[in-house]
C-alpha cells in the first residue's frame, strides 16, 4: 500500500517532483503485480506533501497496465466524499477492471480536510455512519429515495452504472483508533482493517476482538468467519545490521514517525521490521497468534522519502522470499471454515451460484423513476443480495 507522500530523501537531500512520484507509484503498482503480489492499495488526501487527491483515477490507469492484480484504496473518505459520487465512481472502476477492485471506508486523519469539504469534524462519526447507509442503498436498489441529516435529500435517484453483475465492490472499514468503525463492519458483515502501523498490538487485539464478537452478534457466522485485514511496514536487506544502517535515516526524518521514539523502541511496538527476509517472515507469521486468521496483509514500502530503485528491490524481496514462505505458514492448520479473501468472482458465486448475473440495461427511453419504477429493463435481485457473503442489512 501506498500512502503517497513526496518526501525529501534524507541521504541525497533531493525531493522528487509531484509528477515524479506519480509515475514512480504507477510503476510499482505493476512491479507488485511482476513480483507476485496480489493487491495494490493507494491512499487519500487532499494536501501537501501527498498527492493522491483521486485514487479512483490512479488505480483505473493501473488496472488497465496489470492482468491480475486487485486494486483497492488504503482509505477512501466516507465522511467528507458524497455517497453518489463515491457509488458512481467505485461502480465505474469495478467495470473498467473487470471487478479487481475493493475499496477501504475511513474517516481520515487530516482535520482541516473537514472544512475544505464543507463538513465539521466533531460530526466524524455520525457523517461515517449515514454517508456508508446510504452508499448501500445507492449500490442495492435502482432507485433511492433518502432523507438524511448531513446533505440534500434523493428523490427517485438512480446512481450510474450499476455495479458489475449486480454485486457491488467489497468494502473494508479501516481504523486505527475507533470501535464505532469496528461495530459498523460487523453490522454490515463487510471486512474490518486495522491499520496496525502506529499502536502496539494489544491496542488492536481489542478492535479485532470486538469486530469478530459483533460479526457473530449480527449473525454473520462465527467470530473466526469475520473478514480482516492488517497493516505492516518492513526494510530488508540479506545482512540484517545493514537494513538497518540504510533505513534509519529515512525512519530518522520521515514525516509520520520520525524525530519521535528511536526505530528501535518503535520496531518492538509497531509491526515494522528492519532487518533481513527471514526477520520479517518470523514476525509476520507470528501475526496470526495475536490476531488470529485474516484475509489481507498489506505493507507500506514506499514511504519516507526512498528512492524508487530501493522500492522496487524491496518489492523483489518480498515477493521472492517473503510473501510465498507467509501464504505457506497461514495454510497450516487453517480451518475449514475461515474464508478466503474477498474477489469478484467469489461474491458473484455467492448471490448467483452457477446462474446468469445481472447485467443492467436501460429502458428504451429515459423512464420515469418517480412513478415507473426501476429505469432498467431486468427485475433485479432483492436489496442487499448485491452484497454477498454480508447479507442484506
Amino acid at each position: 500500500m501506498s500512502v503517497s507522500d513526496i518526501t525529501r530523501d534524507p541521504v541525497t537531500g533531493r525531493t522528487p517532483s509531484e509528477a515524479e512520484r506519480i509515475q514512480a507509484t504507477v510503476t510499482i503498482a505493476r512491479h507488485a503485480e511482476q513480483a507476485g503480489l496480489d493487491v495494490f492499495a493507494l491512499g487519500e488526501h487532499h494536501n501537501p506533501p501527498f498527492w493522491s487527491s483521486s485514487p479512483t483515477t490512479t488505480l483505473a490507469y493501473i488496472a488497465a497496465q496489470t492482468e491480475r492484480l486487485i486494486v483497492s484504496t488504503s482509505t477512501t473518505l466516507i465522511t467528507t466524499n458524497d455517497p453518489v459520487k463515491i457509488a458512481e465512481d467505485y461502480a465505474m472502476l469495478q467495470h473498467l477492471s473487470g471487478g479487481r477492485m475493493d475499496l477501504m471506508m475511513g474517516r481520515g486523519n487530516t482535520g482541516p480536510v473537514y472544512p475544505w469539504f464543507g463538513k465539521d469534524i466533531r460530526q466524524g462519526l455520525p457523517l461515517a455512519i449515514e454517508n456508508y447507509a446510504l452508499l448501500r442503498e445507492l449500490w442495492t436498489k435502482d432507485v433511492v429515495d433518502w432523507e438524511g441529516k448531513f446533505r440534500t435529500p434523493l428523490q427517485g435517484f438512480t446512481s450510474t452504472p450499476r455495479p458489475l453483475d449486480g454485486v457491488a465492490p467489497f468494502v473494508w472499514h479501516g481504523s486505527i483508533r475507533t470501535p464505532e468503525i469496528a461495530e459498523q463492519a460487523a453490522y454490515y458483515g463487510d471486512g474490518f482493517f486495522a491499520n496496525n502501523i502506529f499502536w502496539p498490538a494489544e491496542h488492536y487485539q481489542r478492535l479485532i476482538g470486538l469486530y469478530r464478537q459483533r460479526w457473530e452478534h449480527y449473525g454473520h457466522g462465527a467470530p473466526e468467519t469475520a473478514i480482516v485485514g492488517l497493516g505492516g511496514q518492513a526494510f530488508m536487506r540479506k545482512n540484517s545490521q545493514d537494513a538497518v544502517t540504510e533505513f534509519r535515516p529515512y525512519f530518522d526524518n520521515a514525516p509520520v514517525y520520525g524525530h519521535g521514539p528511536s526505530m528501535e523502541d518503535f520496531t518492538q511496538m509497531t509491526p515494522l521490521t528492519v532487518g533481513s527476509p527471514q526477520q520479517v517472515i518470523d514476525r509476520y507469521a507470528g501475526m496470526r497468534d495475536l490476531f488470529g486468521d485474516y484475509q489481507r496483509q498489506l505493507f507500506l514500502m514506499d514511504h519516507a522519502g526512498l528512492p524508487l530503485k530501493t522500492v522496487l528491490e524491496q518489492i523483489d524481496i518480498l515477493g521472492e522470499e517473503v510473501v510465498p514462505v507467509l501464504r505457506s505458514e497461514f495454510a497450516k492448520d487453517r480451518p475449514a471454515d475461515v474464508p478466503d479473501g474477498p474477489t469478484h468472482a467469489a461474491r458473484v458465486r455467492a448471490v448467483y451460484g452457477d446462474g446468469p448475473t445481472r447485467q443492467a440495461r436501460p429502458r428504451e427511453n429515459r423512464g420515469d423513476n418517480l412513478t415507473a419504477g426501476s429505469p432498467y429493463q431486468d427485475t433485479p435481485a432483492a436489496a442487499g443480495a448485491a452484497f454477498g457473503l454480508g447479507g442484506a442489512r
